[in-house]
């Protein structure tokens, strides 16, 4: 069984029925009782991330996520969920993250070393370029486009959280993980078939217990 953190800021509609479409148990609840029940967390999100981690803070999801991450059971995050995993953002001032993964999400510069600039958002298909081909996650996927929407970027402080990166104004982590602690910094329930295969995976990985191989 999957538990969705609902707390407020995820695409919650749109990952409920990629689960519902891959056949995959799950609940959805901000009830950290029903929550512990589950053997895996999806933690989604959209919006700010200053915004969602005074939203976590508030109904006592930070510290039953750092234990939950603790205890080896998996957690993968989503977008804005995805950069919540790390240590810090600079988005609209200092905040502190879930401390999960090492690292710092800093906003797109906007402009290239040539002083040519480049839109942020960067939103729409970009390519995935596998760094861990046989990690779990990864399991009979072929390196291929997926769906992107973020103003802002994880700065990692250890290469070995790369799972799978793309390329936008340099290097963007795409999927990232330490041991049960993933995430996608894309939308694999809006990214078609490599998406869904990669959501695939991680109910596989739920359901046989959390083991990751790299």
């Amino acid at each position: 069984m999957i538990g969705i953190v609902d707390y407020g800021m995820g695409n919650l509609h749109s990952v409920s029925k990629a689960l519902e479409r891959l056949e995959l148990d799950y609940i959805l609840t901000d009830d950290i009782n029903e929550l512990k029940k589950t053997d895996g967390l999806l933690l989604p999100g959209v919006g700010a991330f200053p915004d969602a981690m005074v939203t976590l803070n508030k109904m006592g999801l930070t510290d039953f996520l750092q234990e939950w991450a603790a205890q080896g059971k998996p957690l993968l995050g989503i977008c804005l969920g995805m950069q919540l995993l790390f240590e810090e953002s600079d988005e609209h001032g200092h905040t502190e993250g879930l401390k999960l993964l090492p690292g710092r999400v800093e906003r797109f510069r906007g402009q290239f070393e040539d002083g040519s600039t480049y839109k942020v958002p960067h939103m729409g298909w970009n390519n995935l370029t596998f760094q861990k081909p046989k990690h779990s996650l990864l399991k009979d996927v072929e390196e291929g486009h997926v769906y992107f929407v973020h103003s802002h970027v994880v700065k990692q402080s250890d290469d070995d959280v790369l799972i799978a990166t793309s390329d936008y104004d340099g290097t963007v982590p795409a999927v990232v993980g330490r041991d049960n602690v993933l995430g996608t910094q894309f939308h694999p329930e809006k990214s078609s078939h490599v998406g869904m295969a990669i959501l695939r995976n991680f109910g596989e990985l739920v359901a046989q217990g959390g083991k990751v191989h790299e």
